[in-house]
């Protein structure tokens, strides 16, 4: 998914009947950037499937990767997640396998949230990487987990084989790097309970 334009906590997790749902992460995540403007032909909620060539919903483009073990990312242009501070729209991605959203710049809120899911989120190092990723480019994210005080090395893998080498920045402190390598920030706190119950 690369997002064009504006990609609100609505466009990601979107309110309305879907709240009915936001006890049950599997049925909430029906509604998975099923707002966002696809940025390859403007469509709303829709995207290819790289491994068919498929066109098909974004919550069912998520749900199928995921189901197939296939780790993803998104992209987003600027202040990606503004909005509502909606945790769903963290907790949706990565219920269904995300890994990486890289934008160009993130609301702060949902930058936090993301991480605390246990997402990580990048900003492209030069914002104009952002018009460079093409409809069936790939993108491979190197260095993970992400280390404090450097920058995480990524490519765009073009389908000819062909990489465009670029870093992605990040704000992660190493309290929440161990959010990342635990799953989220509860998983962290849930370990800790239980040592201190041993």
């Amino acid at each position: 998914m690369k997002a064009k334009g504006k990609c609100t906590t609505d466009h990601i997790s979107a309110a309305g009947k879907w709240l009915t749902y936001r006890g049950h992460l599997e049925n909430i995540s029906g509604n998975l950037f099923l707002g966002a403007v696809n940025a390859f032909n403007d469509a709303v909620g829709e995207g290819t499937d790289l491994r068919d060539g498929s066109v098909d919903t974004y919550p069912n483009l998520a749900k199928k990767y995921g189901e197939a073990g296939v780790r993803w990312c998104a992209v987003g242009d600027r202040n990606y997640g503004e909005g509502s501070s909606r945790e769903h729209a963290a907790m949706e991605p990565r219920f269904r396998g995300g890994v990486v959203i890289l934008a160009r710049s993130f609301a702060r809120i949902h930058e936090t949230n993301l991480k605390k899911q246990g997402m990580v989120p990048l900003t492209f190092a030069d914002p104009a990487t952002y018009d460079l990723i093409e409809e069936h480019d790939r993108i491979s994210v190197v260095a993970l987990p992400p280390r404090p005080g450097h920058n995480v090395r990524c490519q765009i893998v073009k389908p000819d084989g062909t990489t465009v080498p670029f870093e992605g920045l990040h704000t992660f402190s190493d309290e929440q790097v161990e959010w990342f390598k635990a799953g989220s920030a509860l998983n962290v706190v849930r370990r800790k309970v239980a040592a201190g119950k041993s």
